[in-house]
C-alpha cells in the first residue's frame, strides 16, 4: 500500500497522438495504467480526462502538449469516474471545447457535472465526427464495462481508442506489449479483462466474434486503451483472439473478502476474520 508509483510522461504513439500515461499500485500485479489521450492538429482532441487522483499531473501533461485556448473537442467515452475525473477543470480551462459525449453519459454525467447542453455533440457508434483534417469514426470497443461506452478510429492515424479493452497491469512505465516481461500477458489477460467484463460469460461466441472481426478490417495501425499497453500488428490481432477465446466461458471472480483481509492484516489495519 506504499509502493511507489513512477512517474511517467507523454508518449507519441502515432503522429500528432499522444499517450498520456498514469499508474495506480496494485500490490503484486504491479501497476494498473490509467491513461488518456491528446490529439493535435486542426482541431486538438483531449480524450478522456483521467482520474481525480491525477489531476495535478494530468493538467501538466495534456496543456504541455495543447494550450488550452486551442482545444476544439473533449471527447468523453464513457462517465467512469478515471476517464471524467478532470472533465470539470478541462470544460473551465477550454473555453473553446465541445463535449463529445452520448445522450446515456449526459444522463448520468448530470447527476454531479452538468455539462451545458450548448457545449455537447452527441456521438453513436457508427456516426463520425469531422474535426477538419481528420475524422473520428465512433465504435463499440472489444470489451466494456459500460453501455455508454463509445471509442474511436482516427482516419488520419489509424489510431484507435479502444477505452477500457484489453487491459493488463504492468510492472512500471511500460507503454507498448512488445515491452512486458515475457508471460506477463499471457498469465494476466483472461483474469484481469474476465472482472471487468464479466457479460462475456453470457455471449453468443459467434455473434462477438463478428463483432470483433468487423473492428479488425478498420484500418487501425496502432491501438491504445485506459488500462493495458499500446497494441500494434501482431499483438492486437492477438488480443482480438484472447478476447474472443473469453466468450461463453465462466467469468474469473474477482478478488473478494479474504483478499481484504490480506490486505488490511499486511497494512496493520486489522486482524484477519477468522474463517
Amino acid at each position: 500500500m506504499t509502493t511507489a508509483v513512477p512517474r511517467c510522461t507523454p508518449y507519441r504513439i502515432a503522429a500528432e497522438t499522444w499517450l498520456v500515461p498514469r499508474l495506480i499500485a496494485a500490490g503484486d500485479a504491479g501497476f494498473v495504467p490509467v491513461n488518456s489521450m491528446v490529439i493535435t492538429g486542426e482541431q486538438p482532441v483531449i480524450v478522456d480526462t483521467g482520474a481525480p487522483m491525477h489531476a495535478d499531473a494530468w493538467r501538466q501533461d495534456v496543456f504541455g502538449i495543447v494550450a488550452p485556448e486551442d482545444v476544439r473537442w473533449i471527447f468523453v467515452s464513457h462517465d467512469d469516474a478515471d476517464h471524467t475525473g478532470n472533465l470539470a477543470t478541462a470544460l473551465d480551462l477550454c473555453p473553446n471545447a465541445t463535449v463529445v459525449t452520448d445522450f446515456g453519459a449526459w444522463q448520468r454525467l448530470s447527476v454531479h457535472l452538468p455539462i451545458p447542453t450548448h457545449r455537447m455533440r452527441w456521438l453513436n457508434p457508427g456516426e463520425r465526427l469531422d474535426i477538419g483534417d481528420r475524422t473520428l469514426l465512433a465504435i463499440r470497443p472489444p470489451q466494456y464495462d459500460s453501455p455508454t461506452t463509445r471509442g474511436f478510429v482516427d482516419t488520419a492515424t489509424g489510431a484507435m481508442w479502444a477505452v477500457d479493452a484489453f487491459a493488463l497491469p504492468t510492472p512500471g512505465e511500460v507503454y507498448e506489449r512488445s515491452d512486458l516481461p515475457p508471460g506477463l500477458w499471457e498469465d494476466l489477460f483472461v483474469p484481469f479483462n474476465s472482472m471487468s467484463n464479466p457479460w462475456l460469460e453470457w455471449v453468443d461466441a459467434d455473434r462477438y466474434g463478428r463483432h470483433l472481426d468487423e473492428l479488425a478490417e478498420l484500418p487501425v495501425t496502432v491501438a491504445a486503451s485506459c488500462h493495458g499497453p499500446v497494441l500494434r500488428d501482431g499483438a492486437l490481432t492477438d488480443a482480438y483472439i484472447q478476447a474472443h477465446a473469453m466468450a461463453a466461458k465462466p467469468a474469473i471472480p474477482a478478488p473478494g473478502q479474504p483478499v481484504l483481509d490480506q490486505i488490511l492484516a499486511a497494512a496493520g489495519l486489522q486482524d484477519p476474520i477468522p474463517a
